[in-house]
């Protein structure tokens, strides 16, 4: 299905559905957010359009798949499904289709997409956010099986997750001794404990492994191979997920936009434009290549400290704009926006921190000297 054929599909479809897509914008909790994302999903996959831009051999109908990225940027681009947890299929289902064993893979799939299951990413540590390197979660043969034993940090939505993506330390050490492995959530020593934001949302968890039991069949790619499933995992972060946060940053510029009275906070706004667009139009080239079948590579560095400043810069105007409203109202906009504002500080520290973008496009793009 051609692109254009297929957004006009999905707008359509959603233009028919109508209210069942709308949120309620009350409940604002984790467990409202991801009840209705489930209810979208199922919607979505049963009329098709989820399946899109997927391999048949997961239940998928083939495409492109840069139809996923416009299915989500319809969604989010109206704020039908919030963009943090939708997320989460396109960051892991690419990388378990891509080294899980194929019947677990063909089994477990359209669960995924229908909705029925939510997989979470057990990455960060406490003394190992970015430098993944000097994690310290093990896993250890058993038989023909594996014990993992370890802590992993703001794991996003564990305690609402079907499974999890660990990454553990099979091996010597630095980064060639580390496996991927699968790990069901409610596996015996598993253990998920919400934290809250600043934001006061209870989305990251603190997760522990005492003795998990992982069978062999578990294990994503080869032993000692994980790196390179991670950093297949960190390459789907700055692909369609990117390109729909930039439509959910457009739709509350435009709430802003049309709220905005005789030139007031202009300039914060005018900055929060730019850097939005400048955003987009440097992804739609990412967006490009993951169709043509290539994965981002440190360019994508470019994005991810593109789309932090963006959507920085639209709640710093929507602060402006809303002033004393958005910080002390206790309407349903009002802790919205709040809660908006709040997860934009997180923005350049999420998925690679700033820094260590600038890093890589000095270094791996610009060709730049470290300092001695």
């Amino acid at each position: 299905m051609e692109v254009r054929e297929f957004r006009a599909g999905v707008g359509a479809w959603i233009d028919e559905v109508g209210e069942a897509l709308v949120p309620a914008i009350e409940d604002q909790s984790v467990d409202a957010q991801l009840h209705h994302q489930r209810r979208v999903q199922r919607l979505l996959f049963d009329a098709g359009w989820m399946r899109w831009g997927w391999p048949t051999r997961l239940g998928g109908l083939g495409g492109s798949p840069i139809l996923r990225a416009v299915l989500g940027e319809e969604l989010t681009g109206r704020a039908l499904v919030h963009t943090t947890s939708w997320s989460m299929h396109e960051v892991l289902g690419p990388a378990v289709a891509e080294f899980g064993r194929p019947e677990l893979v063909e089994e477990i799939f359209p669960r995924l997409l229908r909705g029925e299951e939510f997989w979470c990413q057990g990455f960060s540590e406490p003394d190992a956010g970015s430098d993944l390197g000097s994690m310290r979660t093990s896993a250890r043969p058993r038989g023909a099986d594996w014990v993992i034993n370890g802590e992993k940090l703001w794991t996003s939505w564990a305690h609402h997750a079907t499974r999890c993506v660990v990454l553990a330390r099979t091996g010597g050490p630095g980064s060639r001794g580390i496996s991927a492995f699968l790990v069901d959530m409610d596996t015996p020593g598993v253990k998920a404990s919400p934290l809250e934001t600043m934001a006061g949302v209870d989305e990251f968890c603190s997760t522990s492994f005492v003795d998990v039991e992982v069978p062999a069949q578990r294990l994503l790619g080869e032993l000692d191979a994980g790196w390179r499933v991670a950093q297949f995992i960190l390459s789907c972060e700055r692909g369609p997920i990117f390109w729909q946060r930039g439509a959910w940053l457009a739709h509350h510029l435009r709430l802003l936009l049309d709220a905005a009275r005789d030139g007031a906070s202009a300039s914060a706004l005018g900055e929060a434009y730019q850097l939005l667009w400048a955003f987009r139009a440097t992804s739609k080239n990412t967006q490009d290549r993951i169709a043509a079948g290539d994965l981002p590579g440190p360019e994508a560095s470019v994005d991810k400290i593109m789309i932090a400043a963006a959507d920085q810069a639209v709640f710093d105007a929507a602060r402006e704009l809303l002033r004393g409203g958005m910080e002390i109202d206790d309407t349903a906009g009002s802790r919205a926006w709040r809660r908006e504002w709040a997860y934009s500080r997180a923005a350049t520290i999420y998925g690679g921190t700033s820094e260590i973008q600038k890093d890589i496009v000095a270094s791996r793009l610009l060709g730049l000297p470290r300092s001695a």
